[in-house]
């Protein structure tokens, strides 16, 4: 789970590398917390496109269901 501490800190680290660039450990750190950011965000909405469920017109429902992976060409 990603704290509000964390994503100040990827905020912080962002208005910094703006303005006056990072260090190669800063770097680093914004490299990872930026990960564990989109992890958290995936896995959040996995989750909510698992309980949605569509209403066709005729008023049958229908769960979403995950789309096998495509493999790469």
């Amino acid at each position: 789970m990603i704290t509000q501490e964390k994503i100040n800190r990827i905020n912080e680290l962002a208005r910094k590398a703006k303005a006056e660039g990072l260090t190669q450990e800063e770097a680093l750190e914004q490299k990872a917390l930026r990960s564990e950011y989109v992890k958290a965000f995936r896995r959040n909405l996995e989750c909510q496109l698992e309980s949605t469920i569509i209403v066709r017109p005729d008023g049958t429902k229908e769960r979403i269901s995950k789309k096998p992976n495509r493999s790469k060409q």
